[in-house]
């Protein structure tokens, strides 16, 4: 397999099993933690690669996610769509942040995502949600270093090799 295919098949991976771990159910009381995967590894593939990420891909991501996870059609694919704009305008800064400032960014950018998610459910006449509902981007913005360092060491072995 040459190595263009290779880097093919690791991105879509990465991003299928954002999808996948997007519906692994937790219990009850753990549920508001779960993080919002694919945005996560959306931002990490902005950074990383802009030119594999555009703003359609975010959109047929997103589609994809509102079908796996049963909700409103094109409410994560407006989500993701505004996440990797936002992403895209400001990754020449983003990239160069040291990494506590760059778990910063993502922790506005996963807030953004949370308020456009509350404006989109309030438009579509769904009750509000607990309290809650503020703690996924604070554990998505804890797990940003981890995940910026897993992916990257996977996609820099998988180029050595």
């Amino acid at each position: 397999m040459n190595r263009q295919r290779l880097t093919r098949w690791w991105f879509a991976a990465t991003l299928g099993f954002a999808l996948v771990l997007m519906l692994v159910p937790l219990p009850a009381p753990l549920a508001a933690f779960k993080p919002y995967w694919p945005a996560l590894v959306l931002i990490y593939w902005v950074l990383e690669a802009e030119d594999r990420v555009s703003l359609g891909l975010a959109f047929v991501v997103g589609l994809g996610a509102d079908v796996f996870d049963g909700v409103l059609l094109g409410e994560q694919a407006l989500r993701l769509v505004a996440l990797v704009f936002i992403v895209r305008h400001f990754r020449s800064r983003l990239r160069f942040f040291p990494m506590w400032q760059q778990t910063l960014a993502v922790l506005a950018l996963l807030l953004n995502d949370r308020v456009l998610l509350l404006i989109v459910r309030s438009l579509s006449g769904a009750p509000l949600p607990p309290a809650g509902f503020w703690i996924a981007p604070l554990v998505g913005a804890v797990l940003w270093p981890f995940l910026f360092l897993l992916l990257d060491d996977l996609r820099m072995r998988l180029r050595l090799q």
